[in-house]
């Protein structure tokens, strides 16, 4: 698909002053420039433009509110002096997989004042002599290169969750609603597990306190039995007493 209907395409019927991130990656430009796009995309701050063959970024529209450009994978060789002027707000540039071989292709962004990070891996000025060093001191505005700051730090994740905040898919309703959900499924296991706690414990009491209850039964069988050994004995030496009597009775006749 070639760059200019894919970018109409990706309009979803949306008039260009409304879109805010724009992903045209992997169509083709027709003729190695940029090919669609118009000074209308006025609200326009994340561009990707990845292996579309660009060539050149001389027919980029001006973009006031764009702050982040992906161009990878191009074969851009210069003319990065247009950017200056058409995206004086960008803070992320990403040129990694182009053509550019010297410095003074990369000396003219020290124009974009806001540029704070800038990939240029796979390009060929990235395997120079002091590549790192020479860029950090060319841009000395700039933060991260290549993903690192100039001390071999990496770019913390914080920024990257940044610079997709905005445009369509930049609204989180949908993902705080799913967190309050998930609050709200915790509470309610939270729940359920203590009163499963409370039903277990309760009916081992329950099994405690029969087991005392048969140990009482236990016991009173045992007296009534004991009683009722009285009872016979009791009555065994009564009988033993009365013929004893009788006995004598008889001897006095």
């Amino acid at each position: 698909m070639d760059m200019k209907k894919r970018v109409s395409q990706e309009l979803r019927n949306r008039n260009p002053a409304e879109v805010v991130e724009l992903v045209v990656d992997n169509c083709q430009s027709a003729d190695g420039e940029v090919e669609g796009l118009t000074d209308e995309y006025t609200e326009l701050e994340i561009l990707s433009m990845v292996n579309i063959g660009l060539s050149s970024l001389s027919k980029l529209p001006s973009l006031p509110k764009l702050r982040k450009l992906e161009v990878s994978d191009n074969i851009i060789s210069g003319g990065l002096d247009t950017l200056a002027e058409k995206c004086p707000n960008l803070t992320y540039l990403n040129l990694s997989g182009n053509k550019i071989k010297e410095m003074s292709s990369i000396e003219v962004l020290q124009n974009l004042k806001n540029l704070k990070s800038l990939d240029l891996y796979s390009c060929e000025v990235s395997s120079l002599d002091d590549y790192r060093e020479s860029i950090f001191e060319l841009l000395p505005h700039l933060t991260y290169l290549d993903g690192y700051d100039e001390e071999d730090n990496e770019v913390p994740d914080s920024e990257g969750d940044n610079d997709d905040e905005a445009g369509p898919h930049g609204d989180n309703d949908d993902d705080d609603d799913d967190d309050d959900e998930e609050d709200e499924d915790d509470e309610e296991g939270s729940e359920g597990e203590e009163e499963e706690e409370v039903g277990l414990s309760y009916l081992m009491k329950d099994g405690i306190q029969d087991e005392e209850d048969d140990g009482d039964y236990v016991e009173e069988d045992d007296e009534e039995e004991d009683e009722e050994d009285g009872d016979v004995d009791v009555r065994g030496e009564k009988r033993k007493r009365e013929a004893e009597d009788e006995a004598d009775d008889d001897d006095d006749e």
